[in-house]
């Protein structure tokens, strides 16, 4: 009577390993084509190059019309990991930092998802992992790439915080270095953690002082792009964080 269920244990476990796999040859394939100008943006770059153009020709000169698009400048790649529990609201923090449009529901992530912004001489790859028991494990395979993690935390999920702390604390154990971002996410709830109830609770007082760590609230709505809660404050802090020398 056992083997429905060992079947199903499988069937799981090859699926997250089949993610993973997908995860790694994207990343791949990202690092060797990043120079290529091959990567496409959320917000229509291009054209936004184009416009600009436009705007700053003197009156009359209007500039010749480009028959395919121009080999974009030599950017500086920056990659972006993005990891929290499932339901943590990673999708949606995803979808406001690179663009600011209504979604009544932004649908879960079951393996990885992938987004790249062009924004002041930086390319940045946000890369999201599905934070479902089984991909946890495959976590730490993806942080050798990255150059700062955003770990987003369901400020109302009390009774996986300690696992978010488990799982949070194991990723900064194999990387000492690398730049944390806590987003307390979900500050729009009433019931939500306060962001100094969260240090504590995710035990950020025990981490390194040599480790350069950023604590912000966040609410991943629409509604809540004008507000101080809004992710495009944590856009602006990667911004400024990955033009750093």
């Amino acid at each position: 009577m056992a083997l429905p269920g060992a079947l199903r244990d499988l069937t799981l476990a090859l699926g997250a390993a089949v993610a993973a796999l997908g995860s790694l040859l994207f990343i791949a394939w990202k690092i060797y084509f990043r120079g290529t100008g091959t990567g496409t943006d959320w917000g229509g770059w291009w054209e936004q190059e184009l416009r600009e153009l436009r705007e700053r020709a003197p009156p009359g000169d209007t500039p010749p019309p480009t028959p395919h698009p121009p080999v974009p400048p030599q950017l500086d790649w920056r990659q972006v990991l993005v990891l929290g529990l499932d339901g943590a609201g990673k999708s949606s923090v995803l979808h406001y930092i690179c663009s600011q449009t209504a979604r009544d529901h932004i649908a879960p992530t079951h393996g990885f998802n992938s987004a790249q912004l062009y924004v002041e001489g930086l390319e940045l790859d946000l890369l999201e992992v599905g934070g479902s028991q089984n991909l946890r494990a495959y976590w730490s395979h993806y942080l050798s790439q990255a150059h700062v993690l955003v770990f987003v935390v369901d400020s109302v999920d009390r009774s996986r915080l300690l696992t978010a702390r488990q799982e949070l604390h194991t990723l900064l154990a194999a990387e000492p270095q690398l730049p944390l971002v806590v987003l307390a996410n979900k500050q729009d709830k009433s019931d939500a953690l306060s962001v100094a109830e969260l240090r504590e609770e995710l035990a950020l007082h025990t981490l390194s002082r040599q480790r350069e760590l950023f604590l912000l609230p966040t609410s991943a709505t629409w509604a809540s792009l004008s507000t101080a809660t809004s992710v495009l404050h944590v856009k602006n802090l990667l911004v400024t964080l990955l033009s750093q020398p």
